[in-house]
């Protein structure tokens, strides 16, 4: 990818609402993100009737329900889909869904989606990860909770189904909503990509923008954020996600990072060519010399501006000879 691919992570905070998932699209196309991102599951097929809620999303949500009953309410049907995408075609923004069982899986191929985001509850689901490796398109796998070995073991289950290397982007992650700081192990990030020579990336759940932006500086080529209209709202997700104004600032600091990074080559920027004249120095008379005196350190000295002989050939100027009259701080 020529940039940073800006995943914004709508995720289930629509609320089963299909006003507030516009509004989220919204919200994703005027920040600047490449692509807005939903969730696609249907419960009987995600989690047991008895499963238990994460400890974060006890805190977020009722505590009487149980997880079943939670992400029932937040499913999206096919036709939802449709009208999300042909809102996304209009706000110029691609539209993105995580699949979380092998009907979503088809629902989403049958929609023509062109990249299929592996969430990291799936890196150890064999039979869903062979069947988006046999789709051959685009992937990128998330990889919380994951150690390297099983990284490795889900890159060979996409590979040897049909997906080229080269389509797969390696997101590092951790799973909890918000991540502790002490447990981002950003360094990760880069050992992934090299240990599989692949390219990489970050989904955070960070409080803040800063380690999105550190990543970027880390080589990430994908970042995806959880957002939201309002932290405060009901739901499992809105408080550990970005508000609007947020996410817009953690976009522009991307994009302001990707320009940063520049080339690599070290050498004078176009900007600063200028200021060579001003903040360098030349060789220039001490005092007044006379033709066929001799330079020496008593009678010149170095001084800006710097359009003059560079000071690197001072021992070349030294010992020879003026060939006119010089005024003090004259150049030579």
């Amino acid at each position: 990818m020529s940039k940073v691919f800006i995943i914004a992570e709508a995720g289930v905070n629509h609320n089963g609402s299909i006003e507030l998932a516009k509004k989220l699209i919204d919200v994703a196309s005027d920040s600047g993100a490449d692509a807005v991102k939903f969730q696609t599951f249907k419960a009987e097929k995600l989690v047991s009737r008895n499963a238990q809620k994460a400890d974060y999303q006890k805190q977020t949500t009722d505590k009487t329900e149980s997880q079943f009953e939670m992400i029932k309410k937040l499913e999206l049907d096919l036709d939802t889909h449709k009208e999300l995408i042909a809102y996304c075609k209009t706000k110029n923004i691609m539209f993105l869904s995580t699949p979380f069982d092998h009907d979503s899986i088809n629902l989403l191929n049958d929609l023509e989606l062109e990249i299929f985001k592996i969430p990291s509850g799936e890196i150890t689901n064999l039979p869903y990860l062979r069947h988006i490796g046999r789709l051959k398109k685009q992937v990128i796998l998330s990889t919380g909770m994951a150690d390297i070995g099983e990284i490795e073991d889900a890159l060979d289950v996409l590979i040897q189904a049909g997906t080229k290397k080269e389509n797969i982007t390696v997101l590092h992650a951790n799973t909890m909503y918000p991540t502790p700081m002490e447990d981002v192990n950003l360094r990760a990030m880069v050992t992934i990509g090299n240990t599989f020579n692949i390219a990489y990336g970050y989904s955070d759940h960070t409080l803040g923008i800063e380690v999105d932006i550190a990543a970027v500086a880390m080589g990430a080529s994908c970042i995806e954020k959880h957002f939201t209209l309002d932290k405060t709202m009901e739901g499992p997700d809105h408080k550990a996600s970005l508000e609007p104004n947020e996410l817009k600032n953690m976009v522009k600091a991307i994009r302001n990072i990707e320009l940063a990074l520049g080339s690599s080559v070290k050498k004078p920027s176009k900007s600063e060519l200028p200021n060579m004249k001003v903040a360098r120095k030349s060789i220039v008379a001490r005092c007044d010399i006379k033709k066929d005196e001799i330079f020496t350190d008593d009678n010149i000295t170095i001084k800006r501006p710097g359009n003059g002989i560079n000071p690197m050939r001072w021992d070349e100027i030294i010992g020879t000879t003026a060939t006119k009259d010089y005024k003090e701080d004259e150049l030579v």
